[in-house]
């Protein structure tokens, strides 16, 4: 089978599912694992990654209004890549090649090739896509294994947070402005011993103002934002420490704000979200949570 991945998710199910010889294409954005980066990119980004991230949020929201994508299709590669499997998802217009145009490109495809879409809103959603790619790919009896492994790790984590004093906590996936977490994140700030102050399991994340934020009075802020790294996510950080809202937060007053990796383990809705799980539960009680060898521990951010 020869499968192409309209997301990084995807790509990182495939690959954790043992096929990463049958992936022949992905988007530019797939760096995980080592092995999808050497593969035949398929989408392109209309929006400068590199802009500040007031810059990069007003463009989102204008193309967002408009109904104009944000990523497109290189409709010459997928054709050359003749795929069996095409894997993409519905579920955020931010993130991926629009519905309609993964549609129309498929329809001019020759043998037709299958479309799995994915749209997980909580964690649950997430492991039956695992599932749900293995059965497309005819590898479900190995998919059942990769969840069942995953399930135990979160058993484990959920376990050892039984019982202990859960701080007010709060996720931001962005920070100009600020946003709060949605989906499948807050589920991850309880299963790590934590009390998620705005976000709601399911649900969306939503612009917040600043006084919301500073009404939240998180003991504990994580911060996650949606596809940047750690250390591009440490200038935002840096730029809101002026900003007398965040000043007063307990968290920073006490010197607990967390900078994960967004783009590698919150916003990608795959297998290492179990990952994200492992970091952000030593993040919130370490001495409880240890954390696994080969992950990295969220970064604290200095107390100005």
């Amino acid at each position: 089978m020869r499968i192409v991945s309209l997301l990084p998710s995807a790509t990182e199910i495939v690959c954790s599912l043992g096929l990463e010889d049958q992936l022949v294409g992905v988007t530019h954005e797939c760096d995980h694992p080592e092995a999808a980066r050497s593969r035949p990119k398929v989408t392109h980004t209309l929006i400068p990654t590199d802009a500040p991230s007031g810059e990069i949020d007003a463009l989102v929201r204008e193309r967002l209004k408009t109904n104009r994508a944000l990523y497109t299709l290189d409709f010459p590669t997928v054709e050359r890549l003749a795929p069996d499997l095409i894997v993409t998802q519905t579920l955020c217009d931010v993130c991926a090649v629009a519905e309609a145009e993964v549609t129309a490109a498929t329809c001019r495809l020759p043998g037709r090739p299958r479309v799995v879409n994915l749209e997980p809103t909580t964690l649950e959603g997430v492991l039956a896509n695992v599932r749900t790619v293995g059965e497309a790919a005819g590898v479900a009896e190995r998919a059942d294994e990769v969840v069942r492994g995953l399930r135990a790790r979160i058993a484990a984590v959920a376990a050892r947070s039984m019982g202990v004093a859960r701080p007010r906590v709060l996720l931001l996936e962005w920070l100009d402005p600020p946003f709060s977490c949605g989906h499948w994140s807050p589920e991850l700030v309880a299963l790590a011993g934590g009390d998620e102050v705005i976000g709601r399991p399911g649900e969306r994340s939503r612009t917040l103002t600043w006084a919301e934020v500073a009404a939240a009075r998180p003991e504990v802020v994580v911060v996650a934002c949606c596809g940047l790294s750690v250390e591009r996510t440490m200038v935002d950080v840096a730029a809101v420490a002026a900003r007398p809202e965040w000043a007063a937060l307990p968290a920073v007053q006490s010197g607990r704000v967390y900078v994960v990796d967004g783009s590698a383990y919150f916003s990608r809705p795959g297998p290492r979200l179990v990952d994200a799980l492992e970091v952000l539960a030593h993040a919130v009680h370490p001495a409880v949570h240890p954390l696994p060898p080969g992950l990295p521990a969220a970064r604290r951010a200095a107390n100005e």
